[in-house]
């Protein structure tokens, strides 16, 4: 994208939110309360770390990784044992950063390189940082964006920018790119299943010569197991290792322009209205994920003026797959050497290489945490190394979220790892939350009250001042957060909690490919590269697996996993089928039940066709340490015969039809100010001349999006032009 048009985008993006950006903010952090402005805010997401990982909310055991840097902030803040996200990434912080379920936002799933701008968040939708404009904040963020773009987008790589951050620095796609089998071009066989090459115990080199992308060389080592391997110290540094050499001219096969997981990524930067996309070959673009957003991030905070108040959100991408090593300079506890476990899985279905890896990319993530604390004067660390926070020391409120529930493989006993991230149940939506500041009375506590993500956007616009209800023109679903803050004896602000998955938007109908994990198939994996970066085989288009059910033409793959489950069914011999991931997945609970909807199309062997299945389970929850209630299959209360489960159960299903009926279509209407008139008119013509392609003026037509913004948009426009849309109001 050309940085006039990504100039323009940011300039429409300022006027939308009807206020001028405030400029820098504040170095108060280091001490002092203004009650003249709101307090600095610092947002911590943890990628795929779910409340099971966590020792400090009694879970994880002794096998959960270590985490005392985000122990410390937790034990002098609150813990909220009760906090719901969605089952994805994507959906889980739009509905951070806008406050809407996904019934709204139109996100359901993590989104792809194939779906619509209407799966997208919207450019005309009020974002956490658009509202804390008017209250003259300044916000920035640092590593995985993974909410709009780049593909399908006008906006493409400044999608940040036009969705309010003042500044980014990180991955706007989001997710890490696949592990370079290659090592930087190294190894021609593609061997090198970590990325990297590995120590001579484990068929590498103990020493190697280091090459970076200006040509520069130096000799790397290791001397005892406490180091890392060279070829791990190399890529950590930014090159690639020729094992068992010395400097001098590079092999010609050395490439610098892929990318290789943490370690080699696409970064983007956006200051000043302006977007710059890095080359790979960059210096920028490598060395490990997780030090570069802490760097980016302490940079930004220490650069802040005292007049204006600020927002940092610190999106990690850890400990999302693909599973790579961090640099044993992060897991300091951690003696043994690193690069002898696996980054596949151990052939036995296990994964053992690749659980220790996913914990101890998340202890990285903790080290880098109290690193950014120090380093920003929010914190200090003790003589034995441990972390010194006093909260009421600062004018900063720190918020520490999971985005959804652990990964299948990665999920932490008494917790179920057949019902994880991807689905409703509580293994996939139950997710850690901690506020520590100088707000919060009686610090240490613990709120077992429901809390949903969503309920995030309110308390960013508490924190400034701000009624979110009041200032955004439509519907949000956020319940308050800052009374449990401040009073001990605050009741549940929620009567109902709601989490809800499924599928985007793609152009025409079309969905992800299907993606078999072991003995279930899943649509969620967005693409090839990522089913088989999280241990899965791909059936979609350019499916490879002939030698088990081949296709005819090769490498046509199969469209939806019910055609998985029929080409099993008849093959020769036959397979058994698989289970399927729901495509859609929706629960709400109260206090003590939650009801799971799931809705599938699979194969029926008695029809030789397809059908719906829509099963409901409702059990009975709770957040007991370290065993909780879960729902597990075999707590299912349905059927019943009882009465006042009964009951329940017509009430919650009541409940979440209600939720799901809350957001009546409005067609016509693509900038959400709730009528179809001249702007929204005004608004097509200029994106349908500019751009032309997916945007939020694709409407149904008749019922699928085509992936287009053309005439035929303009005619919805025009059949419903002055036509006010229905206001609903949020249920929680």
């Amino acid at each position: 994208m050309n940085k006039t048009l990504s100039a323009s985008l940011a300039a429409v993006s300022a006027a939308l939110v009807l206020t001028a950006c405030g400029g820098s903010s504040s170095d108060d952090s280091s001490g002092g309360n203004d009650s003249a402005r709101g307090p600095n805010i610092l947002f911590v997401i943890m990628d795929d770390v779910g409340i099971d990982q966590m020792k400090v909310f009694g879970y994880g055991g002794a096998v959960g990784p270590n985490l005392p840097n985000i122990d410390a902030v937790a034990h002098a803040g609150l813990r909220f044992r009760n906090t719901w996200s969605m089952p994805e990434c994507s959906p889980g912080r739009a509905a951070m950063f806008v406050g809407r379920y996904p019934l709204r936002t139109g996100i359901n799933q993590a989104i792809g390189p194939n779906d619509l701008a209407t799966s997208q968040l919207s450019p005309y939708d009020i974002t956490a940082p658009k509202l804390l404009k008017r209250a003259g904040y300044e916000s920035g963020m640092f590593g995985k964006f993974h909410l709009a773009g780049p593909e399908n987008n006008q906006a493409e790589h400044s999608t940040p920018g036009v969705l309010g951050w003042d500044y980014f620095y990180g991955w706007v796609g989001g997710l890490p790119g696949s592990i370079d089998r290659t090592a930087g071009g190294y190894d021609t066989a593609a061997t090198q299943m970590c990325g990297f090459i590995p120590g001579e115990r484990s068929g590498g080199a103990e020493r190697g010569a280091c090459y970076q992308p200006d040509g520069s060389c130096s000799v790397v080592a290791r001397t005892s197991l406490t180091q890392d391997a060279p070829g791990m110290q190399c890529l950590d540094s930014g090159g690639i290792l020729v094992p068992d050499a010395v400097c001098g001219t590079p092999p010609a096969r050395l490439n610098f322009n892929v990318e290789n997981a943490y370690y080699v990524s696409p970064l983007v930067v956006i200051e000043n209205g302006q977007t710059e996309v890095v080359k790979l070959s960059d210096p920028r673009s490598r060395g490990y994920r997780t030090t570069i957003e802490t760097d980016a991030a302490i940079k930004w905070i220490n650069s802040r003026s005292s007049d204006k108040p600020w927002m940092a959100t610190v999106s990690y991408s850890a400990a999302h797959t693909p599973w790579q090593q961090p640099p044993k300079r992060l897991v300091p506890g951690h003696t043994g050497p690193l690069d002898s476990l696996s980054c596949t899985d151990d052939g036995q279905g296990s994964a053992v290489g690749t659980r220790v890896i996913q914990d101890r990319m998340t202890e990285a993530l903790d080290t880098e945490f109290g690193r950014l604390l120090v380093e920003t004067g929010l914190a200090r660390y003790n003589e034995n190394g441990s972390l010194n926070y006093d909260p009421a020391a600062t004018n900063t409120v720190i918020v520490i979220v999971g985005d959804n529930g652990s990964l299948a493989n990665a999920v932490k006993l008494p917790f179920d790892p057949t019902r994880a991230k991807g689905t409703a149940y509580q293994t996939g939506v139950w997710d850690p939350l901690i506020i520590a500041g100088p707000q919060v009375v009686q610090p240490g506590r613990e709120v077992d009250h429901m809390v949903n993500m969503v309920d995030l956007f309110q308390f960013f616009g508490e924190l400034a001042g701000l009624d979110a209800h009041k200032e955004v023109p439509h519907t949000i679903d956020s319940a308050g957060i800052l009374p449990y803050l401040k009073d001990p004896g605050q009741g549940s602000l929620r009567t109902v909690n709601f989490t809800q998955g499924g599928l985007n938007e793609q152009a025409n109908g079309g969905r992800n490919g299907p993606c078999v994990m072991s003995t279930a198939c899943t649509v969620i994996p967005t693409s090839k590269s990522v089913c088989e970066d999280n241990l899965g085989v791909y059936w979609g288009p350019g499916y490879t697996s002939a030698s088990v059910i081949p296709t005819n033409p090769p490498g046509k793959g199969y469209a939806t996993c019910a055609d998985v489950n029929e080409a099993r069914y008849k093959a020769s011999p036959p397979q058994d089928l698989l289970a399927l991931v729901p495509e859609s997945s929706v629960a709400v609970r109260n206090d003590r039940y939650k009801l799971v909807v799931n809705t599938s199309v699979d194969y029926d062997p008695a029809t030789d066709g397809q059908k719906k299945v829509v099963t409901e389970e409702l059990f009975e929850v709770n957040q007991a340490k370290p065993v909780p209630l879960l729902d597990t299959v075999d707590r299912n209360l349905l059927p019943t015969a009882d009465p006042q489960l009964t009951a329940v159960y017509q009430d919650l299903r009541t409940k979440m039809d209600n939720i799901l009926a809350s957001s009546p279509a409005c067609p016509g209407d693509g900038n959400m100010d709730g009528v179809v008139n001249a702007a929204d008119l005004n608004n097509w013509r200029k994106i349908a001349q500019e751009w032309g392609l997916s945007s939020v003026y694709d409407f149904l037509t008749p019922t699928l999006r085509d992936g287009k913004t053309d005439y035929k948009d303009e005619a919805v426009i025009q059949a419903n032009l002055n036509k006010t849309c229905e206001r609903t109001y949020g249920v929680y």
